[in-house]
């Protein structure tokens, strides 16, 4: 399975980006060949609206089956839900992580599973 990661950086050990649909980036990583790829986001970064949509398109179409982020919208996490691509939110103690903390943190199941947007639109 592929996990998207929104990242500040382009390689695993940058910092796990809090935004979803405005984050520069995602790190597509591949669980079964530890291999990884750089999937830019900043076409969406601009957006007045709809930048969280936007981004889950992009995602899907990298054929993940989860997500790792710090916060998701209600449009990104009905879009991704639509999608059947999981979501995991990064907790409080795990702020400031690295991209590779966080798929450590997904390998031993210590990230739950999100049940729904813990952000407003727009924020």
């Amino acid at each position: 399975m592929k996990i998207a990661i929104s990242s500040q950086n382009q390689d695993l050990k940058g910092t796990v980006d809090p935004r979803f649909g405005r984050t520069s980036g995602f790190i597509i990583y591949d669980l079964e060949t530890n291999s990884f790829e750089y999937l830019q986001n900043a076409q969406n970064l601009s957006l007045a609206q709809g930048a969280g949509i936007q981004t889950a398109q992009n995602v899907a179409k990298a054929n993940v089956g989860a997500v790792i982020t710090g916060h998701v919208g209600p449009k990104a996490y009905l879009a991704l839900n639509k999608g059947k691509i999981d979501m995991y939110l990064l907790p409080g103690d795990m702020a400031g992580a690295t991209v590779e903390q966080a798929i450590e943190a997904f390998r031993q199941g210590k990230l739950e599973k999100a049940g729904g947007p813990d952000r407003d639109g727009h924020w």
